[in-house]
Formats: structure tokens, sequence, C-alpha cells
């Protein structure tokens, strides 16, 4: 590309980033979308990184690089950024609530407003995977095939109901102190771990290992970590916690499942997965006014604006991208880092230069279902819209963002 057109090209840039600056609320804590953006390309990447479909024959099955080649645990670390989300959203649903409150909204108007943007995008998902799933079995391709496609694209499904149950929750959990749902955690494991307990215990741990960071949320909400020294509090105790579990307790390093080994810090979550989360908290909490600052360019901030504006849509269709990238990639035969076992820095380097392409089948994904999630955010403005007088429907608007 010539001088000119690269000029062309930047110019574009910024015009397109100015406007989105200009209609961003002055008010607006761009920190928190920051956060929320991290959040959802964390799980993004970290899936497109430790999930292998390898081709045996007719089969697919997943394999994880995790499982012959510890080494990577650190990827986990750094990948795994559910509390972060949690965090992020229990304290904008605290905030909005708040404000739905100060405004006379009801509390069943206000949640089924959340729920309608949480859920729209879905039926896009199981509606496509449904009919694939269906047309993959009529095809002959085989159970275990299908199986492992299926629960692929629609694990993400756990975490949004989890998050339903929590928004639901809000009014009672505005003040709740994190530490009860961290001593929830930490009985439930010494039920599992130290007395021999029944395994389902550990479901419980589905609701009280995230409620812990929707907590934090709302404390964050209600001002009581605004100081640095909070966020210290956090990121040290929940590190050192965390170390402490990993070398003496027998908790795997891992901080999300690895095929093969007998304990999940994830499937359940684990008083480790929770105690890191707190950790990842506190980073959180200590960078907000480091993105503050950063955000204040345009460009910046646009693409962060762009990615919370599709969040649901990245979030719920990167396995599919993945999978059908893997799937089309079967035509030319078993590809490097694609369909081979992860067993080692070959496929490493192979799988790092997929990652555009599995970049690029998201993008197709997004541009074909995001109506689905502006449908959900349309439909909550016009119930918050229809809630108040003529007169207030600027401020409604405003709240939609809220």
């Amino acid at each position: 590309m010539t001088d000119l057109g690269l000029r062309g090209v930047r110019r574009t840039v910024h015009r397109g980033a100015g406007r989105i600056a200009t209609a961003t609320p002055p008010g607006r804590d761009r920190a928190v979308d920051a956060l929320r953006a991290a959040a959802v390309l964390g799980v993004v990447l970290g899936h497109w990184l430790v999930t292998a479909l390898v081709s045996d024959g007719r089969t697919l099955r997943t394999a994880s690089p995790l499982q012959h080649m510890p080494w990577l645990t650190p990827v986990s670390w750094v990948f795994q950024t559910l509390a972060v989300f949690f965090l992020v959203g229990g304290h904008v649903a605290t905030r909005g609530y708040t404000s739905a409150r100060a405004r006379g909204v009801p509390y069943r108007q206000w949640l089924t407003g959340r729920l309608t943007r949480l859920f729209t995008p879905v039926a896009a998902v199981l509606t496509l995977w449904t009919v694939t799933a269906l047309a993959l079995l009529l095809s002959g391709a085989e159970f275990g095939t299908v199986r492992t496609l299926v629960k692929l694209a629609l694990a993400p499904l756990w975490f949004l109901v989890v998050f339903a149950g929590l928004t639901a929750a809000t009014p009672l959990l505005t003040r709740l102190n994190p530490l009860w749902p961290l001593a929830v955690v930490l009985h439930v494991d010494l039920l599992r771990f130290g007395l021999g307990g029944p395994a389902w215990l550990g479901w419980v741990n589905v609701a009280a290992g995230w409620t812990v960071p929707y907590t934090l949320g709302a404390a964050w909400t209600r001002g009581e970590l605004e100081r640095p020294r909070a966020g210290w509090v956090l990121l040290g105790t929940g590190a050192a916690a965390t170390a402490a579990l990993i070398a003496w307790a027998g908790y795997p390093a891992s901080m999300v499942g690895v095929p093969g080994e007998g304990m999940s810090n994830l499937d359940p979550p684990t008083l480790a997965v929770v105690t890191f989360g707190l950790a990842q908290c506190g980073l959180a909490l200590l960078l907000r006014e480091r993105l503050r600052h950063v955000l204040r360019a345009p460009v910046a901030w646009a693409a962060v604006a762009l990615v919370n504006l599709s969040a649901m849509t990245v979030f719920l269709w990167h396995q599919t991208a993945l999978m059908a990238t893997t799937a089309t990639g079967l035509l030319a035969g078993r590809l490097p880092g694609l369909h081979t076992v992860p067993d080692g820095l070959g496929w490493v380097g192979a799988r790092l230069l997929w990652l555009p392409v599995f970049a690029l089948a998201l993008t197709v994904c997004w541009a074909a279902f995001r109506s689905f999630e502006r449908r959900g955010d349309r439909a909550r403005g016009s119930r918050v819209v229809r809630a108040h007088r003529p007169s207030d429907r600027a401020a409604a608007a405003k709240a939609r963002h809220v």
C-alpha cells in the first residue's frame, strides 16, 4: 500500500474513532468497558490456544496442549479471565439496579431487560447447532464427533446461566460481604477433599464461587474498593493463597480443566480458582486509573467500544469459528496445529499461525449474527423508554448504557 493510501486509512480510522468518542457520555467509566473487553477476549484466546480437535480417521476428539506440555500452564493463568467478567458484571448490575430504583423502574422490568439482552443472541446459537447436529447425524457422521462439536459450541452457555442467576439475585447481593460465599467454597472443598464427601457437593461452588467476584463488583459500586490498598490486598492475598493451595493442598496448577487429570479447578470451581480470581480482581482494580488514562485516546477507546458492542456475539460464536475452521481444513487433510496431537513446540507454532484464521472465521460469524445482539439491546431499550414519560426518554436512552 502506498504512503498516500496509508494516510487515507489513518484519516478514516481517526474520523471513525472521533465519532465514537464524541458519542460517548462524558461520565462513562471507560475502565469498566476495557476490563469487560479484556475478560471476553481472554476467554476467546484461551480457548483457541488450549483447545485442540484431533482427527482420528472419521472422528474428532478434544485434546489439550496442557496435557502434553505442562510447562504451558501459565497460559491458563493469563487467559482464564472469568473472575474479571463477574467482577465487572456485579459492578454494572448493581449500578444499573440502583439507577433503576431511583427512576422508579420495577425490579421485574429491570430484570427482564437485562435477561433479554443476555439471552436474545443465544437463540441463534441454539438454532444453528440444533440444525447442524441433526444434519451431521443424518449424513452419517460419527456420534462421538457430533457430541464433541456440540459440547464445545454450547459450553459457553453454562456461564450465561450462572450470570443470569446472579443478575436475578442482584437486590440480595448488593450488600453481601464476599467473605460469605468464599466461606461456602472453603467448606465445600473441605467436605469434598478433606472428609471424602460426595462429588456432587462441588456443584454448590458453581454459584458460590462466582458470587465472590460478583459481590466484589457490588462493593466496587458502593465505593469500598476505590483505594489502591484494596487492590493490593486482593492481589497479594489471592496470589499467596493460590500458591499455597497448589504447593501444599494438592490443587492443580492449571486454572482450566486438562483432559486426563483427575481434578479440575474449573469444573466445578474449586477454592484455588476462586482465590486466583481474587488476585485477578485485585489486579483489575489496580489497573483502572491507568486504563482510564490510556482510553482518553480516541482510537484506543473506539477499539474497546466496538468489542463491547458485540461482546456477547464474540463470546457465543468463538468456539463455532474454531470448529468451522477445523472442519473446513479437513478437506485438505490433517493439518499441523489444527488436527494433530498438541504434543510439541511445532504444534504451538502452527497454532499461533492459525489464530488469524480463527479471527477471520469469527468475523464472518459476527457479521452474520450481530443483529441478534442488537435486537436484544433494542428490545431492552424500548421497554425502558415505555416505562417513562416522554420528557424522561432522553434519560432512559442514556440508562440503556448502564
